[in-house]
């Protein structure tokens, strides 16, 4: 049997944990002095409602190596034999390095034991990890065997496409999971930023102006880079203000050819202190490698619009050659 877990910043629902029998490990968050283990001593709720009102920017803490391996423990006494850990990004978070020392400690401790374990190094945040946990869970369900989840992790996490946005960015510069020049371009431009993820760290692909085009951001590029073969799901992730989410999933059902399930779901503690109120998500797979910048989408803006001009000169000489063309005809007959 294949025991499927991750550290809390997987963000998933209460909802999908409990269908796939998904275990997380938590991450502290200490506020004010005082340390809650992220959905278990605090909820996500709980926390939006006081993080305006804080002076100082809470701190988190990557689950210990002890949690990992009494996780492993336990799923060892219930019958697996084998156990997928997907974790946060190496490059946002120590959850993974924490997570590779409890496989060597208990490895160490256990010689003989037949249980076999994997870490994941997702490269992802938040609901991207989640992302690769539920397809991971629907693989299991129809039959793949544990080096096949692997393999698929392995060569699809990269794949695993995010977007962010924020209402400002001073959480996610303070702790230090933007980059400084990400965070000096978002600044100077005074701009909505849209973030993804970029060698395994946070970094703006895009700016916008207007709330608005946020959305027009995420529709197009979904459009452009989705691939249908292997997104049959969508996860649409917010902290505090869930009618942005209910409005970007409206918005794919309406302006999209997507027709799977779109998950709503909140991010959690761990997240959303980094990202700070008003953040919206949307998570998908893309294809290919697949270019992501600013001056990437900088340029591929103005080719747009360009495209848009040829074709509105193309309809609209088309329109006078078939006008002309109905003169020509009118004036024989005459």
């Amino acid at each position: 049997m294949i025991k499927l877990m991750a550290d809390s910043t997987c963000d998933l629902s209460d909802e999908i944990l409990e269908k796939y029998d998904i275990t997380i490990a938590p991450l502290t968050i200490t506020i004010n002095g005082k340390d809650y283990q992220d959905r278990v001593d605090i909820q996500p709720n709980d926390f939006y409602k006081i993080l305006g009102t804080l002076e100082k920017l809470p701190t988190t803490a990557m689950p210990s190596p002890t949690t990992y391996i009494d996780i492993f423990e336990k799923a060892i006494e219930d019958g697996y034999t084998e156990i997928l850990c997907i974790n946060m990004s190496s490059g946002t978070s120590g959850s993974y390095q924490s997570a590779m020392l409890s496989k060597a400690m208990f490895e160490e401790e256990n010689p003989d034991s037949p249980v076999k374990i994997h870490m994941v190094d997702s490269k992802s945040m938040s609901h991207g990890s989640g992302y690769l946990l539920v397809k991971s869970a629907m693989l299991r369900e129809q039959g793949a065997t544990f080096q096949e989840l692997i393999d698929f992790n392995e060569t699809y996490k990269t794949n695993v496409k995010h977007f962010l946005s924020v209402d400002d960015l001073d959480n996610l510069i303070k702790s230090g999971r933007l980059s400084n020049v990400s965070a000096m371009i978002g600044k100077i431009l005074k701009v909505k930023p849209i973030m993804s993820m970029r060698g395994g760290k946070g970094a703006i692909v895009a700016k916008v102006r207007g709330s608005k085009k946020i959305y027009t951001h995420y529709i197009e590029e979904f459009k452009r880079r989705n691939d249908f073969e292997l997104t049959d799901f969508l996860i649409v992730g917010y902290t505090s203000d869930k009618s942005k989410a209910e409005t970007l999933k409206m918005k794919l059902l309406q302006e999209t050819d997507f027709d799977g399930v779109i998950h709503i779901m909140q991010m959690g503690v761990s997240v959303g202190t980094h990202v700070g109120l008003g953040a919206l998500s949307l998570y998908f797979i893309e294809t290919g490698d697949r270019h992501d910048g600013l001056i990437y989408n900088e340029m591929q803006q103005l080719l747009d619009k360009k495209n848009d001009m040829l074709a509105m000169v193309s309809k609209y000489k088309k329109e006078a050659v078939k006008r002309f063309e109905e003169e020509r005809n009118r004036f024989k007959k005459d």
